[in-house]
């Protein structure tokens, strides 16, 4: 019988689905109770790049793939649609689309996290005196009280991956959604709620603290959409959604999308998911994702540390009273460059990589300066090589490609180990490049720690499952979930770090002489 099709002869529903609408692709997979996938299934993610800089994502195709993946998934695992218990929905961060209230038709394409159309306003503001005068005066409440929330404040510098520049420049540039927003008829929404919104067709206007704090438009000190900072760059309030819990009943599916209503149990910004899916449930578990970018995030309990520079503060997830809150750094240019290096056949298959690396005793002085995913403080750097040799080959420049993640990963490391001041534990590591066993031994190298790898590296769907089972009831409590961990490998330090200080040092001088080119 076809994939969706009601069947009154339909087994309990056993089954949990765990979607991850990802930067580079969308997956699904089906879950059984001891947290096997049972079936699954994957479709690329178009991006468009319309001009310079910018980079979207059309909603109708994005919407097409995310149906289509669910359907090919649980035809895939044997089952029927009535045997799922529930959807977790996993998405990237920071992508947005805005919408008319009335007709649902969107005002533009998505604008992808990684676009940067509102380059020039950053710069405009970054340079202005009233950001000036911010600065002061939030250094000075600081001072008095002593109180952390006003620590972001007194140093904030605006970038190009963050939301809220790009919702500002959408409600400059695209007439139709400031006029809409004037008459209370926009809505703003990350992919999550806009996919909520197209999956109940219209009857749920929502998202969740995770994806909501991962905007930089949300408070996490107070909890709420930031009427300072919208003020600020003149974004009407009325534009956000109310914001629920992760693990949450947020409605079903129309029943015409799958031939039976499905309830949506959680959504959930992607690293946070895959924290829950690493079972980062204690203060001081790290979890480690690269994927297109590098994102350390370290587990701080019901304890919010105020931004410090490279970290920042995020809401991991709200479970009914329970709030737990992360700190988080960023790699740019990870799973990235080692595309790049595959179009222009550095390599032909992605695990070749580390037995190149591995080939030769070092990169004979080659150093890769990622700028691919360009920086947001620094729109214009770009990604070039430097100590190029007539004797360098392939192999050097992989290499070169793979240390510059893992002199990143020291680099933050380094930070968070500072500024965060709880006991590290656990470092659990997760996403595509993970598999690459040269930059995961190298990291523990550098860092002197062993880092667990998990059987199943695709954490995003699996937090998802995770969240949307507790909230159905599949599965009673995280301490059933510790138990479905699957580690497939552990990385312990097997070298001194300071053999590698000659290769990190000539980085670090390519790295800073790189933004004056």
């Amino acid at each position: 019988m076809p994939c969706g099709q009601p069947d009154s002869g339909a087994a309990p529903a056993r089954y949990v689905l765990g979607v991850d609408v990802g930067s580079t692709v969308v997956k699904c997979h089906v879950y059984d109770r001891a947290a096997a996938v049972r079936g699954s299934s994957c479709r690329k993610v178009e991006s468009l790049y319309p001009r310079p800089g910018w980079v979207e994502l059309d909603p109708e195709v994005l919407w097409s793939q995310f149906i289509g993946v669910i359907k090919e998934a649980v035809q895939a695992a044997g089952l029927h649609m009535r045997q799922i218990a529930g959807l977790g929905i996993s998405t990237q961060r920071g992508t947005f689309i805005t919408w008319h209230k009335r007709t649902g038709k969107p005002f533009h394409n998505f604008i992808s996290w990684q676009d940067l159309r509102s380059a020039e306003l950053v710069n405009s503001w970054n340079k202005s005196l009233l950001l000036k005068v911010i600065h002061v005066i939030f250094t000075v409440l600081h001072f008095l009280t002593g109180n952390d929330r006003y620590l972001a404040p007194s140093f904030l510098t605006f970038s190009t991956h963050q939301t809220s520049m790009k919702l500002s420049w959408v409600f400059k540039n695209v007439h139709e959604a400031e006029e809409a927003a004037k008459k209370n008829n926009c809505c703003f929404g990350t992919v999550d709620t806009w996919l909520l919104y197209r999956l109940t067709k219209g009857s749920v206007y929502a998202t969740d603290y995770s994806n909501a704090s991962s905007t930089g438009i949300f408070e996490p000190f107070m909890k709420c959409w930031n009427p300072t900072l919208c003020n600020l760059l003149s974004i009407p309030m009325s534009v956000y959604p109310p914001v629920k819990d992760t693990s949450f009943n947020f409605g079903s599916t129309d029943s015409e999308i799958f031939g039976v209503p499905i309830p949506i149990m959680a959504v959930v910004a992607d690293q946070q998911s895959a924290m829950f899916g690493e079972c980062c449930f204690h203060p001081g578990d790290v979890k480690l994702t690269m994927g297109t970018g590098g994102f350390w995030n370290v587990n701080t309990g019901e304890h919010l540390f105020a931004s410090r520079r490279s970290l920042y503060p995020l809401i991991g997830w709200k479970i009914g009273k329970e709030i737990v809150y992360l700190t988080e750094g960023s790699i740019w240019d990870v799973g990235t460059a080692m595309k790049w290096a595959q179009d222009i056949e550095l390599f032909t298959n992605v695990d070749e990589t580390a037995e190149m690396a591995q080939s030769i005793a070092d990169s004979q002085g080659v150093c890769f300066i990622p700028g691919f995913q360009v920086s947001g403080y620094d729109p214009y750097l770009c990604a070039s090589f430097t100590g190029l040799k007539p004797s360098t080959n392939r192999n050097h420049l992989v290499r070169a490609i793979l240390e510059s993640v893992a002199f990143r990963n020291k680099l933050l490391y380094d930070i968070i180990v500072k500024k965060v001041h709880i006991p590290l534990r656990s470092i659990r590591a997760d996403g595509g490049v993970s598999n690459n066993s040269f930059v995961m031994q190298m990291t523990s190298d550098l860092i002197n720690k062993k880092i667990e790898k998990p059987g199943n590296a695709d954490m995003s769907s699996l937090g998802a499952a995770f969240l949307a089972g507790l909230a159905s009831g599949f599965w009673t409590d995280k301490e059933q979930l510790k138990k479905l961990r699957r580690i497939e490998v552990v990385f312990e330090p097997q070298k001194d770090s300071e053999e590698y200080k000659p290769a990190m040092d000539a980085w670090l001088q390519a790295m800073k002489h790189s933004p004056h080119w």
